[in-house]
């Protein structure tokens, strides 16, 4: 072994023990692998940053873009409209959301499809009386195997294209060349997690709805009170941050969702929400006196009915990567910062219990919050929120849905009949959204998933590093002997096995970029298609049901479904099988 073979051996250990450990976010680690390539001399300086020209991360990029633009137009809402006619048939409800979802999963982000169908769903559960259980995980994993279908299903398949283009004589994929293999298992995995969802039975974690305190109090500041010429935060830390001021009223004006550093007068009108008991102290410690007209009574379960017509009680789930996580309510100024209040936290099916200000938000926390209509979209791309509650999904411009549709449309078949390829094309489609307003730039950009990017862009040299210091010709040569020895079939499900574990512990798009290399050099050794290798690759490495680590769609399902860790091999185990018993033998038909 040559002294660069060691080097570039140890980095990548290092690197796979990072993302498998996670002391840093996976990107980070990849930018970190990247820098110690350079400063190794494995990689140049002006090639450290090439793969951030890749066309697959390109068109990962434009896809995210894409598939934000056919959100905020309501592009998906024609197709969700006909969910409305099947009340009164769970399984049915079931069966066509998770095969929407899919079907939908196929040409957007995995991610995107499933954030427009968890409201759905979620209200669809409610409303008929079954458990969130039963059909969120199912969603989750539908959304997961459409992205087998197409070259822009999933950032796996892109970046399979590009190696194929790359480091064979073969050239890229075809936009439906993953169809072959992708669209018998999504269509028998889909059938499979509806007809098994039973499995998963009625979880007493699960979901129902978030209590956001049992009261809503309407409080006037007396000319003797305490409060008079104090900050609003400040009253509300008398409470100890179990009350919240949601509007505040001063002889003709409102404010709804004051700022904290407004100072209190006497005579002022605040409404008030939390606990009968942390009412009661507030109302006692700052001389308050509650109205007639406010009362105390108790609101209605749920999402309390605010009385300002402008604002909104939405719920919403923090997704993997959120600025929330691991901060507390007091640090966030969601209030002056976004306009936007926190009144309850729920985790595992349950409110927290601890106050307000001691809580430190997790991935997976539904959160209630209080929002302007107008500012609410803005907030939740900026916090990386997933909105829950029932709603409308076309939340911007519904009169672009046709035209946001035709537009990707356009791009789809620009790809198909190769009028230009994929990153040329859906990056035209973005340029054309926002040319006719179905998004603006800003918006654009906070679709795009960056850590993704960067951790594409950073390892794409490693590949290169690998190759030219010999590190793939030394593990082939490794392997080769006992990869010679097995039939075809056993190699190809050998290596979608490999894949499917290694990606539930390390990002699918690092798995693609370690795992490929090597798999066409054991493809050239054992006299196999390369072609059957990289699909062998790419399919294994998508099929991530076995833990709610593997996949953000897992992830996001958890804590609204109420699931456990082992819910997921309890469902995720039979559909990984089926996916390796159906997938090996379509790869050696269409792909041998």
């Amino acid at each position: 072994m040559t002294s660069d073979q060691m080097i570039v051996s140890a980095l990548t250990l290092l690197a796979l023990a990072g993302f498998v450990l996670q002391p840093v976010r996976y990107d980070a680690v990849a930018l970190l692998l990247l820098l110690a390539l350079v400063l190794t001399g494995q990689v140049g300086p002006q090639e450290a940053f090439l793969g951030f020209a890749e066309p697959a991360v390109t068109t990962v990029i434009a896809v995210l873009a894409i598939s934000r633009g056919l959100q905020l137009a309501g592009t998906v809402d024609l197709l969700l409209r006909r969910l409305g006619g099947m009340r009164g048939r769970p399984r049915l409800q079931v069966a066509a959301q998770t095969g929407l979802c899919a079907g939908l999963s196929a040409f957007m982000n995995n991610v995107g499809a499933l954030a427009l169908f968890m409201p759905v769903a979620l209200r669809n559960a409610y409303r008929e009386g079954y458990a969130p259980s039963r059909a969120l995980m199912p969603l989750a994993f539908g959304s997961v195997l459409g992205g087998l279908v197409t070259l822009i299903g999933t950032p796996p398949n892109l970046i399979i294209s590009a190696i194929r283009q790359e480091r064979t004589e073969l050239g890229a994929y075809a936009l439906f060349d993953f169809a072959w293999v992708g669209l018998p298992i999504a269509v028998l995995g889909v059938a499979y997690v509806v007809l098994a969802s039973r499995l998963l039975g009625d979880k007493r974690g699960a979901r129902q709805e978030v209590d956001a305190g049992d009261y809503v109090a309407e409080a006037r500041l007396g000319e003797k009170s305490p409060a008079i010429g104090v900050p609003l935060r400040a009253l509300e830390s008398m409470a100890e941050g179990d009350v919240t001021v949601v509007g505040l009223f001063r002889g003709p004006n409102r404010t709804l969702a004051p700022p904290g550093e407004a100072r209190l007068r006497a005579g002022d009108v605040l409404l008030l929400e939390g606990s009968a008991d942390a009412l009661r102290d507030l109302v006692e410690l700052a001389g308050l006196s509650l109205t007639e007209a406010g009362g105390e009574g108790k609101a209605r379960g749920g999402l309390t009915a605010l009385v300002a017509e402008e604002l909104e009680a939405v719920e919403a789930i923090l997704r993997p990567g959120s600025p929330l996580i691991g901060r507390s309510p007091a640090a966030l100024r969601l209030r002056s910062q976004y306009g936007i209040n926190l009144l309850a936290v729920s985790r595992q099916g349950r409110r927290v219990a601890d106050r307000m200000n001691q809580i430190v938000l997790r991935s997976g926390d539904v959160v209630l919050l209080q929002a302007r209509r107008e500012k609410r979209a803005e907030a939740f791309q900026a916090l990386s929120l997933l909105p829950l509650a029932e709603r409308s999904v076309a939340l911007g411009r519904p009169q672009h849905a046709w035209l946001a549709g035709g537009l990707f449309l356009a791009g789809i078949l620009a790809v198909l009949f190769e009028l230009a390829p994929a990153h040329i094309a859906f990056t035209g489609v973005v340029a054309a959204m926002i040319v006719a307003r179905v998004m603006k730039p800003d918006e654009a950009y906070a679709a795009v998933d960056w850590p993704v990017v960067m951790l594409l862009g950073a390892l794409f040299p490693l590949g290169e590093a690998m190759e030219r210091s010999g590190t793939i010709a030394l593990l082939v040569e490794g392997l080769a002997g006992p990869a010679g020895a097995l039939p075809g079939w056993a190699l190809v499900g050998g290596l979608m096995l490999a894949c499917m574990l290694l990606s539930e512990v390390m990002a699918n798009n690092a798995t693609v970029l370690l795992m490929a290399p090597l798999a066409l050099g054991l493809a050239e050794a054992a006299g196999l298609s390369q072609d059957a290798v990289l699909m062998a690759v790419c399919i294994g490495t998508s099929c991530t049901f076995l833990s709610p680590i593997g996949h953000q769609s897992n992830t996001l399902v958890m804590e609204p479904g109420g699931y456990r860790f082992q819910d997921y091999p309890r469902l995720g185990t039979p559909l990984a099988l089926l996916c390796l018993a159906v997938g090996t033998p379509l790869i050696l038909v269409f792909w041998g």
